[in-house]
């Protein structure tokens, strides 16, 4: 068999499994598992899969245009609610801290516990108003700037500039896809304040459920290599989890 025609096996396979195995390979192609480790090595680097651990896993793509803040909240509620409290576990007394916009970073307010005081400056308005309708001693603070309807955020110089000038012992972040290293959104100016934020934290969390692994997005804005900890599901695969641990500390329960 030429190797284009492998190629396009082992992609069709991929579109059909998510994820495929080395020896599911050689059985189906009936090569040798060099010839396979080799063809997947030479896909992983042209950007038309992952490579993991004794086989490969599918890129997802996100669409053209990204989802509003309604429909979000609409999905994977249960992956959501458990992320969102192992990030509040990650919360103490007196930090100050910094939440960007997502409909799971909405979800940390409610379960933050034992807190006496806190600060808590976000650039997204239902994160300010889950924090506000808490119970929470808090000072919040919502930084200004231009409405982004979509994703209920404010963005613009106003919001960068406020944000530029304040320091963070945590920053809690989210994203629309991560993909190797590369931490990605939809929107620009959304990921250029993030990445102001996570750059003036002491500590740096990125918080994204098992379905924004391995998935594209519009704009790279943060590097994982230079994130602390990544708060994910414990029910993402061990292969997704050996995967990403070569890059940053998962927390998972």
């Amino acid at each position: 068999m030429l190797k284009k025609e492998r190629f396009l096996k082992i992609l069709s396979e991929l579109d059909k499994n998510d994820i495929v195995t080395v020896n599911d390979l050689t059985t189906l192609l009936d090569c040798s598992d060099m010839t396979i480790r080799r063809d997947l090595e030479e896909l992983s680097e042209s950007g038309k899969l992952i490579r993991i651990h004794g086989g490969a896993q599918k890129i997802s793509v996100s669409p053209l245009e990204e989802a509003s803040h309604v429909e979000k909240r609409e999905v994977h509620i249960k992956e959501k609610q458990e992320i969102a409290k192992l990030a509040a576990n990650e919360i103490d007394n007196f930090d100050t801290i910094f939440i960007g916009p997502g409909t799971t970073l909405e979800l940390i307010a409610q379960n933050i516990k034992n807190i006496n005081s806190l600060r808590v400056v976000t650039i997204s308005i239902p994160v300010f108003e889950s924090f506000k309708n808490s119970d929470l001693n808090c000072e919040l603070i919502l930084a200004g700037g231009i409405y982004r309807s979509r994703s209920g955020t404010l963005i613009g110089a106003l919001a960068s500039n406020a944000v530029s000038g304040l320091k963070f012992d945590k920053a809690f972040v989210g994203v629309n896809g991560i993909q190797n290293s590369q931490i990605m959104t939809a929107n620009t100016e959304e990921g250029r304040i993030q990445s102001v934020a996570l750059n003036n934290s002491q500590t740096k969390y990125i918080v994204a459920d098992k379905y924004k692994l391995n998935r594209n997005d519009f704009y790279t804005f943060y590097s994982l290599d230079d994130i602390d900890y990544l708060v994910t599901n414990k029910s993402t695969s061990k292969e997704t989890i050996d995967y990403y641990q070569q890059y940053v500390r998962l927390i998972t329960n």
